[in-house]
């Protein structure tokens, strides 16, 4: 079945379908992964955007139930330039066009993603469309232009959880991963602004008791379930959509202020730009933003560099905060955003890109276990 990729700039892509016929609208960026396809689909951050993959051969390991990182896919559109229909992987339970019939993405081959990928770069992220029902260009140009826009946007909403939750599975045993051989008493309560279910196994590897709650929990509430620590997780969009949770986060801070009440906390990706706006700081929204599990990260305070798995469109504008409350922890080589900081006298620091990987290397999840530290020196 033909499809028609269109831009808000008016730049039109050819290609054929292998997802569900219709159409969709989104922004458009690239991600730099080799594999983890599965992953990217199923990753709530990606809610509200459509998905170039840079790798020109996506679909030959097939996908399984191991490696979702949410119950189903959260992206607009997957858009590739070679689908392969016949996976050849001894773990794969369906082909990648099976899984997106099922769960409803559309999805595009035979698109040039080179040139689109030169073309994000150049010109920024910018909404799309996809289709297989309207073949007229100008219509299609005429309908990303008034598409919605992610910024300003909640898009947390759409992905957070509806109801709080209890996790116990650690990563799966064929990973080979550390865990800890100690149970520790240290409760986390997750704030799921669209979490990562590996998140949640690296705290139980950790040796954790792990609460999920919804983003508009309010802090009184999380306070109830008498938490050790506080995670604020990984989601899609624009932190300034999501004010409830800046407040919130607000609320806990402030407790550091009565003796004993105040508790560690941890950001991952919008996570760490709702601690910035907390905090009284800024952020900002990137040209193309990073997504992909090959960006360079460096360690100020060590010298030591890290390749980390990164899936941000937002930024937090490092000088908007009060030097000598926060310090600047961390800086991507490729572009010098701020990828890391930490409170001066709290117990409390985040990252913008994601140490539980998945996929992509494993570098920083020692941060998990910084984490632990923290708690237990709280």
């Amino acid at each position: 079945m033909k499809a028609i990729l269109a831009l808000e700039d008016g730049t039109i892509f050819h290609g054929h379908s292998f997802g569900v016929p219709g159409e969709r609208t989104g922004e458009i960026v690239f991600n730099t992964g080799m594999t983890g396809y599965q992953e990217v689909l199923t990753d709530p951050s990606y809610r509200g955007q459509m998905v170039v993959m840079t790798y020109p051969h996506i679909g030959n390991y097939g996908v399984n139930a191991e490696d979702a990182e949410a119950a189903r896919p959260h992206l607009a559109a997957l858009l590739v330039r070679e689908y392969c229909p016949r996976p050849s992987n001894w773990r794969a339970e369906m082909g990648l066009g099976q899984f997106l019939w099922t769960h409803g993405v559309m999805a595009m081959s035979g698109v040039d993603t080179r040139a689109l990928t030169r073309h994000i770069r150049t010109r920024g992220a910018m909404k799309a469309i996809v289709s297989t029902e309207d073949l007229d260009p100008a219509s299609l140009v005429a309908k990303a232009r008034a598409a919605p826009d992610i910024a300003g946007r909640d898009l947390v909403r759409e992905v957070t959880c509806t109801e709080p939750y209890e996790w116990t599975e650690g990563t799966p045993e064929i990973w080979n991963r550390t865990r800890s051989t100690v149970r520790r008493p240290f409760h986390v309560v997750v704030y799921d602004c669209g979490v990562k279910r590996n998140i949640l196994r690296c705290l139980v590897d950790q040796g954790c008791r792990v609460t999920v709650v919804p983003a508009s929990t309010p802090a009184a509430e999380v306070r109830a379930l008498a938490p050790d620590g506080l995670l604020l997780s990984n989601g899609p969009g624009d932190p300034e959509g999501v004010p409830y949770l800046v407040e919130s986060v607000r609320e806990f801070l402030a407790l550091w202020k009565q003796p004993g009440k105040g508790i560690p906390i941890f950001g991952i990706c919008l996570g760490h730009q709702v601690l910035g706006l907390a905090l009284g700081g800024r952020t900002y929204k990137l040209k193309f933003g990073h997504h992909g599990g090959n960006q360079p990260v460096k360690d100020l305070r060590s010298g030591r560099v890290q390749i980390t798995t990164q899936n941000h469109n937002f930024a937090v504008d490092i000088t908007s905060l009060d030097e000598s409350e926060v310090e600047l922890t961390h800086i991507n080589l490729n572009d010098n955003t701020v990828e890391g900081m930490r409170h001066r006298r709290l117990p409390v620091f985040s990252v913008q890109y994601h140490p539980e990987a998945a996929p992509g290397p494993h570098d920083a999840e020692h941060l998990f276990g910084s984490f632990v530290e923290l708690m237990g020196n709280a």
